[in-house]
């Protein structure tokens, strides 16, 4: 089996994509590199059983359908300390999901600044599918999405106080704690950067998170309509098991 991880960044210089093939003995991580434009995605999704997208693969409902009827006419007035409304806009069911399993809350992709990375991963799931590659956004095609913080989270590992260009010794810390969480996995090469560049750790995570993904070992929608839900908003896969659980 071969997982891939993205690092999704509005702008390629940004993105990382880390591959990994998996074994009896283990898993290597054959590739790992940042600079990722839209066309090596979608060539890796081709060799991949299943890439993780560290972004938000849609938007709210309410929101859209907010929008649309804005564009066409005028919303019904709501009071300026309606909270529920407004959360209601900001937030998908899956990031409520993830909240309550984990305590954090990741970024509105209709009220921060992700949104910008998202409409770049619209137009990556459109080229992903023209390619030939089954795409669903409640993760059941080659693309499922992923938070990395929620997946180390759940492996028992630092989520946060890693990112920057001056927490890189945090960073080499994380990635001695996944290490002796994982001895199975081999970085070689690969291991400088992870310590160095926080977009290609995430892109690993991703990586490890689209396999336990492929194994059936992530959260998923529990019923029809949920279901109907995530494939219009998105589902961030969250692990349901054990960071040793991926190796067997």
């Amino acid at each position: 089996m071969i997982t891939t991880g993205v690092d999704l960044a509005t702008e390629p210089v940004k993105t990382g994509m880390a591959t990994i093939r998996w074994g009896t003995d283990g898993a290597v991580l054959t590739d790992l590199r940042l600079g990722v434009d839209d066309g090596a995605i979608v060539d890796a999704a081709a060799t991949s059983t299943k890439l993780g997208l560290d972004c938000p693969l849609g938007w709210p409902d309410v929101f859209v359908e907010m929008l649309t009827r804005h564009h066409t006419d005028h919303l019904e007035p709501h009071a300026l300390d309606d909270a529920d409304w407004r959360r209601g806009l900001a937030n998908r069911a899956t990031d409520v999901a993830v909240t309550q399993t984990t305590g954090l809350r990741p970024l509105s992709v209709a009220a921060d600044r992700i949104g910008l990375t998202a409409m770049r991963a619209a137009n990556l799931l459109g080229r992903l599918a023209a390619a030939g590659s089954p795409v669903d956004r409640a993760g059941t095609g080659v693309v499922v999405e992923v938070y990395p913080a929620a997946s180390l989270a759940v492996w028992g590992l630092g989520s946060r106080g890693y990112k920057g260009s001056s927490r890189t010794a945090a960073l080499g810390a994380l990635v001695d704690g996944l290490l002796e969480a994982a001895p199975w996995l081999w970085l070689g090469e690969h291991e400088d950067l992870c310590r160095r560049r926080d977009d290609a750790f995430d892109a690993l995570v991703a990586a490890l998170t689209a396999r336990a993904a492929a194994l059936g070992l992530t959260s998923a929608p529990t019923d029809t309509p949920a279901r109907a839900r995530a494939r219009r908003e998105g589902w961030i896969a969250v692990p349901t098991s054990a960071l040793r659980d991926l190796s067997s």
